[in-house]
């Protein structure tokens, strides 16, 4: 049987050509009104960053005069003889190796890390909460390095400077980086924590930056350091005592050699702040009031895990409530620097530069009945996930 085919069945070759040329030209347009909805979509959904934690409220800035900044300049050769000998060698430097498991050997390595993660299962989870925070505020080193360098008249001016109060700035990061790199390799191999979530929490803490409040005036920015120096020195070594009464005596170790550091910190910012004592005792007299009347605020105020809105009150809290950092140890800190700068026997202050002596003199005992009313009024304890030991709830 013959099949007849129509003329229409098949198009001629120009009729094609068109109809190619046709649908070529609907699927670039296709293609171009997707792409066009493809780049609105990603500008719409695509925000500025933006910190998750702001510092609360306005900054003053740049609050000293031009005849105080003159006395950071005559005190370079000063520093050089007297802060520059607090930094360590850094070939009689420790270094975060020495403490961690030696990756050279294979066989030997994960023996080693076998032993730690055997040793750090007797752990609580508190005391591994504020171990983290502890390590999360030390990693959070190029915002204080950032902070140091804002300061008015001891500022690195080309990030190589060799002004003494520069090298003391790059030095002391230097050392102070140790600090964070040998906690953090610990708690990764003992497995006990989220390290994930703790690295977003780095991430979160130096993009929020910190709340300082010191204007950019060294007077009050080394006022600071020397209690927070302080501050981290307690709060090390405490949980030193702490990590070695459950067995972790290579822990203890790292964390009491974290806290040996901090102390030989503190003494080099106190040794600048008495100095300032020496050459303009009512100017240093108001700062450090000031400071106090604001209240030093730690470095991690503005941590943030991307869950918590409150992680620092909480973290606080659990070191409160286990003894590692607490309203007491704010208090003999107050202590120990009225004494260390001989405050209460200071002389010829102008009549505010008294109020302000007798304030400061009078804050410690002040904390600590305030304190004391706090824990009476202390509402029931409550139960906190932290993300950092997976979701796994403290009681603070």
């Amino acid at each position: 049987m013959a099949l007849k085919l129509h003329p229409m069945a098949f198009p001629s070759h120009s009729h094609r050509r068109n109809l190619l040329s046709h649908c070529t030209n609907l699927i670039s347009s296709q293609v171009f009104m997707a792409s066009n909805h493809s780049s609105a979509t990603l500008e719409v959904e695509k925000k500025p960053y933006h910190p998750a934690k702001e510092a609360p409220g306005l900054q003053v800035t740049h609050s000293i005069s031009p005849e105080k900044l003159e006395i950071f300049k005559s005190l370079e050769n000063w520093a050089e003889d007297n802060i520059l000998v607090y930094l360590n060698s850094v070939e009689k430097n420790w270094q975060p190796q020495d403490f961690l498991p030696t990756s050279e050997s294979e066989e030997g390595f994960y023996e080693q890390v076998k032993e730690l993660r055997e040793r750090s299962k007797e752990i609580p989870d508190a005391y591994l909460v504020v171990l983290v925070g502890n390590m999360i505020t030390e990693e959070a080193l190029p915002t204080y390095q950032t902070v140091l360098n804002s300061l008015d008249g001891t500022r690195d001016e080309t990030g190589a400077s060799l002004s003494p109060w520069a090298i003391w700035v790059r030095a002391w990061t230097a050392e102070e980086n140790r600090h964070g790199d040998l906690l953090n390799k610990y708690l990764y191999l003992s497995g006990r924590v989220d390290m994930r979530q703790i690295e977003k929490t780095i991430q979160y803490l130096i993009g929020a930056g910190m709340y300082t409040k010191w204007e950019n005036n060294p007077y009050k920015g080394f006022i600071y350091t020397s209690f927070q120096e302080r501050a981290t020195f307690v709060s090390h070594g405490n949980t030193a005592r702490l990590v070695k009464a459950h067995g972790d005596i290579k822990l203890a170790q790292i964390c009491g050699t974290v806290a040996s550091d901090e102390k030989r910190h503190e003494a080099a910012y106190t040794k600048i702040v008495e100095k300032l004592f020496e050459i303009d005792p009512d100017g240093t007299m108001l700062d450090l009031a000031d400071m106090l009347r604001k209240k030093i605020t730690m470095p991690s105020l503005l941590i943030h895990d991307g869950l918590d809105d409150n992680l620092f009150q909480h973290y606080s809290a659990v070191a409160q409530r286990i003894g590692v950092y607490t309203a007491n140890d704010y208090a003999d800190i107050m202590e120990f620097l009225v004494s260390r700068w001989e405050i209460e026997k200071l002389t010829g202050l102008s009549s505010e530069g008294q109020r302000a002596q007798d304030y400061v003199c009078g804050l410690p005992p002040k904390i600590r009945r305030l304190q004391e009313r706090a824990q009476k009024m202390a509402k029931k304890a409550s139960a906190v996930p932290f993300s950092w030991i997976f979701g796994r709830e403290l009681t603070i």
